[in-house]
Formats: C-alpha cells, sequence, structure tokens
C-alpha cells in the first residue's frame, strides 16, 4: 500500500471486475456510505478513501495550504487512482466530492466511465442570475460560528443539513463525524468550498454525468441540480427525489439507495 493510500485509509472491497469510486462530502467520511456499500459488494470492485482533513485522518497531514482550492483533493484523487492502478471507474460523489470527481475527469476524462453526483452544487453563493443557496453575509455567520464555539455550531448545524432533529440517527451519526474534524480543519475546508466557484469549468467537464438531488437541501437548492445540467458539456440526467437534506444517503436510505443503484447500474442512453 502506497503512502498516500495509508494517509487517506483507503479500503478496497467487493469482487468484480468494474470499479466504484465512493468519495464523501464535507463533515463526515467514508461512514457515510455504510448503506449503499452492502449492494455493491457482489458485482464491484468498490475504492473507499477519507478525503484529507476528515476525523479518521491524521490532522498533522493537513497542508492548509494545498487545501486552500478543490486542486489538493483531485490531486489526492488521481493520485490514489494511479496507486491503485485503476483504468476506469464508476464515480460517486457526495457534496464536493462530486465536484473534485467532475474536475478531475477533465484532466482525465480516461478514468470515469460516468459521474454519478449526489447533492453537488459548483457555487453556494448567490450571484446575478444564479441562486446557490447563502448570501455573503450568512457566509461570514456561519464561519465566524465555527471559528467562536465548533461544539456548539454543529449541535446547530447537524440538524439542518440533515434536516431531522437531534433525536435522529443520521443527525448524531453527522455529528459524530464532524466532531471528528479538528475545528480549524473544519474552518478551513468550510471556506474553500462555500468560496468556490467552478461555474466557468463545467463545459469542460465530458463524461456523462447522473446528477441526483434531494427535494428540500439546505446545502443546495433544486435549481442549482438543473444548473449543472445545463452547463456540463457532456451528457447529464437530473433526478430529484422525494427526501430532505444534504446528506440523503444516510437520512433517508430507504428512498436513496435505490435511485443511487439506478444511476450506477445504467447507463443514460438505455
Amino acid at each position: 500500500m502506497g503512502e498516500l493510500e495509508k494517509a487517506h485509509n483507503v479500503r478496497v472491497v467487493g469482487n468484480g471486475e468494474k470499479v466504484i469510486v465512493l468519495a464523501h462530502g464535507f463533515g463526515t467520511d467514508q461512514s457515510v456510505w455504510k448503506h449503499l456499500l452492502p449492494h455493491l459488494m457482489e458485482g464491484y470492485r468498490v475504492v473507499l478513501f477519507d478525503n484529507m482533513g476528515a476525523g479518521p485522518t491524521n490532522p498533522d497531514y493537513f497542508d492548509f495550504d494545498r487545501y486552500v482550492t478543490l486542486e489538493g483533493y483531485v490531486l489526492d484523487l488521481l493520485t490514489i487512482m494511479q496507486e491503485l492502478q485503476i483504468q476506469s471507474c464508476i464515480f460517486v460523489g457526495h457534496s464536493v466530492s462530486a465536484m473534485i470527481g467532475a474536475i478531475a475527469s477533465i484532466s482525465r476524462p480516461d478514468l470515469f466511465e460516468k459521474i454519478v453526483m449526489l447533492g453537488a452544487s459548483p457555487r453556494y453563493l448567490n450571484d446575478t442570475d444564479y441562486f446557490g443557496g447563502f448570501e455573503q453575509d450568512e457566509l461570514d455567520q456561519l464561519f465566524d460560528a465555527i471559528r467562536s464555539n465548533y461544539k456548539a455550531w454543529v449541535s446547530g448545524f447537524a440538524p439542518l443539513a440533515v434536516g431531522a432533529d437531534m433525536e435522529s440517527v443520521a443527525v448524531q451519526e453527522f455529528s459524530r463525524t464532524l466532531f471528528n474534524v479538528r475545528p480549524d480543519i473544519a474552518l478551513c475546508v468550510a471556506q474553500t468550498i462555500f468560496q468556490s466557484d467552478f461555474r466557468g469549468i463545467l463545459n469542460l467537464v465530458s463524461v456523462p454525468c447522473h446528477i441526483i438531488q434531494s427535494t428540500k437541501d439546505l446545502a443546495v437548492p433544486v435549481v442549482v441540480s438543473e444548473y449543472l445540467h445545463r452547463h456540463l458539456a457532456g451528457e447529464s440526467i437530473v433526478e430529484v427525489m422525494p427526501s430532505e437534506g444534504h446528506l440523503p444517503q444516510l437520512s433517508s436510505p430507504e428512498i436513496v439507495i435505490p435511485v443511487l443503484l439506478r444511476h450506477i447500474r445504467y447507463d443514460i442512453a438505455v
């Protein structure tokens, strides 16, 4: 196992010729796929890993300069795929990892058979003729809250992001993985994600993209999925699910898992 594989807690499980790479979003780790994984073990070789800065990774490895943009994560992903000698994969990316996969596919489209995007957004900040869901002052308040009292912020943010109350198992799970992230790293990652703008590179993404979105999502309005569909260069398809929250694979697995499996197994043209 290569050094990067160790640092990212890379796991390869399952049996099959086709490779699926599962990539998690902000504040979570590879455990966010626990409801999906059992359905993929037969028939696929599944690659899981933790993005640098996630709770299970060594915080000493987190390079604040490297991860001030998503390029650091893109390089990590491509290096992991190279170390595992992956020739082609179905990439399933949640939240920010959907964009990480999309950016990686621009330079190496040969590595991506298709990208399944769950709760993806190219920009979270509202702009002229674009509704990302947040105003700058709202993001500034979010960053200040992380900076001033991380524990209190997690307790407030987790229920809002999941779309349920604190008694929810999914909220408790998201709170757990958020608490595992060192606060200064969480702030850095949040700023990198929420201040990003990748609208300008969507027309360079040529691989097929399956855009999957919850009906009600604090972080990503439904109109964002339609924006992606209109602006991605390659073939794309949108499915809006009757689920709530930004982590529907945790909060509504009975709705989300069948949808994910359908998009993993079938091509847009089918």
